[in-house]
């Protein structure tokens, strides 16, 4: 790779990785979004057509117009999850290209069918596998991009480039999510991971390791605490817990741990 190509976060600019992946970053920094939401453009060297994966969230005019620009002939943009700051810009990305839209699920589909698990796509000289890895939601999927001998794997909020992501207790689940990590794990540790929001990472198996890890310590100081609070799984107060697991983190990222917490008590529930 040059050492002239910008480096995460570059905001404003098409940041290539890999020679078949580019990465957009949207100003959009916040909690949740780490230092914004990444959009994805893919095409194999001389393609005359790109797939562009993650649109963006609402009020994407500026950045939906950047992304049509940069990718050209968009024959296919690709949707990892429901969260807004990923499908917010599917309207306007729609008009802007006349690409068609697939996710996992029906509401974001549109002039395609839905996805489904391991299907295979050809498109813009690429080889893309579906793959659904619920856990941080319901819907979420990865792909698995294929160049030649290259691979990259695009986790969206699954594997994140910083720090560790937030299972939605709407529809995430911890039994779900540790079944993606393994997967993710067996079959793509050598590729290049493209997140969601925050930096790439050479290979993803590292990444997904530690992933693992940290939830299985979480889970340890969740029943622990839960021992100090002389309550079950099915009594427990979420927040109650998120005072004793996360006392060492700042307290605007707890509505976030408590969301994780919740995912991880129904998980002990279950047991």
């Amino acid at each position: 790779m040059s050492g002239a190509w910008p480096v995460h976060p570059a905001y404003g600019q098409v940041r290539p990785v890999t020679p078949f992946a580019s990465v957009l970053l949207r100003d959009n920094p916040g909690l949740m979004e780490l230092d914004g939401t990444n959009t994805w453009i893919l095409r194999a060297p001389g393609s005359p057509t790109a797939v562009v994966v993650d649109p963006g969230p609402p009020k994407s005019g500026r950045h939906v117009r950047s992304i049509a620009a940069a990718a050209g002939d968009v024959e296919l943009t690709l949707i990892t999850h429901r969260h807004y700051d990923h499908t917010g810009a599917i309207t306007k990305m729609r008009k802007r290209t006349g690409s068609v839209h697939r996710a996992y699920d029906d509401r974001f589909s549109h002039g395609a069918p839905r996805l489904t698990d391991r299907e295979v796509i050809d498109a813009a000289g690429l080889r893309i596998t579906a793959l659904h890895t619920p856990g941080h939601t319901a819907d979420s999927m990865s792909f698995l991009v294929q160049w030649e001998d290259q691979r990259a794997i695009l986790t969206g909020d699954t594997i994140l480039g910083r720090g560790t992501t937030v299972l939605d207790p709407a529809d995430g689940g911890l039994s779900d999510y540790f079944h993606s990590l393994n997967r993710l794990i067996v079959e793509a540790s050598d590729a290049h991971l493209l997140p969601g929001h925050g930096p790439d990472h050479p290979k993803l198996g590292p990444v997904a390791r530690y992933y693992k890890a940290h939830r299985e310590e979480r889970l340890d100081q969740i029943r622990q605490a839960l021992d100090e609070l002389r309550v079950s799984p099915q009594r427990a107060k979420p927040m109650k817990v998120v005072r004793k697991v996360y006392a060492d983190v700042d307290e605007s990222l707890w509505p976030a741990a408590k969301m994780s917490v919740k995912t991880q008590l129904e998980y002990l529930r279950s047991l």
